[in-house]
């Protein structure tokens, strides 16, 4: 009976909102992106937009490319060569691939080069490698993290550190993934993930790209220095939030009484555009191209517009080991973190941040 009322119990999830503007020097809109490394879904809805602009449609495909290594070795992240060429020279990001965080061992190379492992008890103990218990271990530790700094690393690579690192991925416990890797190379196109992965099953991928217009659009009404909204004048930003999510799922949002679906509606007060633009990337997203994305959104009103706010809805990789920085992240009931920019057209914005239950609360 415990078990199914654990089951029953709604999943404990957080929801953090802040206002700003891209002008206050204190603004976090810059490392709230860069920190959150492991990017699956971007998404941007534009009210009353037709078309994009031909600037920003090159720039929604110029989001790749990232890349898809098929039973790697894990030795192969820590030699010098991979270190010098990819992580000093740029920022580089590995994730494996088709792990579940709860229950697999999962590996992921952070951008500023450190190296962490989710390891099951077992594999750890193998690998004889020094970590602490998982955060989100219960009274019998099932789970491990190892963190180790490659930038260090590679500082002495005839060190014993080293050396007994190397050795136990090479040969005391030998460890082989699917990765999915991205670089944003910060200097020049000498080397590339294609050719240096040459000897392994490596193949290129673009992100997916859904473009489409949304016509007669119900959208909440909202004022940028109103999060909590006001009754009958402006809607508050959870409102708006669960509002993005229906958008962007295709949710059919007039609440039919015959629609057995889904019985949601925009929130109230409101107001019908014409036409709204969507635009979904789908693929391993690196923050450098979010930055660029936001950037170019905030410039949308250099011009005058009709569009009252844009939105910018960044989705994460649910089985990642970190949501923001090295915070840890894990699955249980649901693996979400995200966040949300609404840009307004004072060059205010919104921020909005979520996680799921294994997550400490957003930075």
């Amino acid at each position: 009976m415990a078990t199914l009322r654990r089951l029953r119990e709604v999943p404990r999830h957080l929801l953090v909102c802040e206002k700003s503007n891209f002008g206050n020097h204190k603004s976090r809109h810059r490392h709230i992106i860069q920190t959150h490394y492991y990017n699956y879904r971007v998404s941007f809805l534009i009210p009353e937009c037709g078309i994009l602009s031909e600037e920003l449609k090159n720039l929604v495909m110029q989001t790749g490319p990232y890349y898809f290594v098929k039973s790697l070795p894990l030795h192969e992240l820590i030699t010098h060569e991979f270190i010098s060429t990819f992580i000093k020279k740029g920022s580089c990001c590995a994730l494996t691939y088709n792990t579940n965080i709860d229950e697999d061992n999962t590996v992921a190379l952070l951008p500023n080069g450190t190296l962490l492992l989710s390891l099951d008890k077992d594999t750890y103990e193998e690998t004889g490698l020094q970590g602490r218990p998982s955060q989100f271990s219960g009274r019998k530790i099932m789970k491990f993290i190892v963190s180790i700094d490659l930038m260090e690393l590679s500082l002495n690579l005839d060190s014993k550190k080293y050396e007994r690192i190397s050795w136990s991925f090479k040969e005391k416990k030998p460890l082989k993934f699917d990765f999915l890797l991205a670089w944003h190379n910060t200097g020049s196109e000498e080397s590339t993930m294609m050719s240096y992965f040459s000897k392994y099953q490596i193949q290129e991928h673009q992100p997916k790209v859904a473009l489409s217009t949304l016509r007669d659009l119900q959208c909440p009404v909202l004022q940028s220095s109103e999060l909590e909204g006001t009754p009958d004048v402006s809607c508050r930003a959870l409102e708006l939030f669960d509002w993005l999510g229906a958008v962007f799922s295709n949710v059919d949002l007039n609440n039919e009484p015959n629609n057995f679906i889904s019985t949601y509606c925009c929130p109230q007060p409101s107001t019908v555009v014409a036409k709204a633009y969507s635009c979904t990337i789908t693929g391993f997203i690196l923050p450098e191209k979010i930055c660029l994305l936001l950037e170019h959104l905030c410039h949308y009103y250099d011009e005058p517009k009709l569009a009252p706010w844009v939105t910018l809805s960044v989705q994460g990789f649910a089985d990642s080991p970190v949501s923001w920085g090295k915070n840890e992240h894990g699955f249980r009931k649901g693996g979400e973190h995200l966040y949300n920019f609404v840009i307004f057209n004072n060059q205010d914005y919104w921020l909005q941040m979520a996680v799921g239950a294994n997550d400490h609360c957003p930075p």
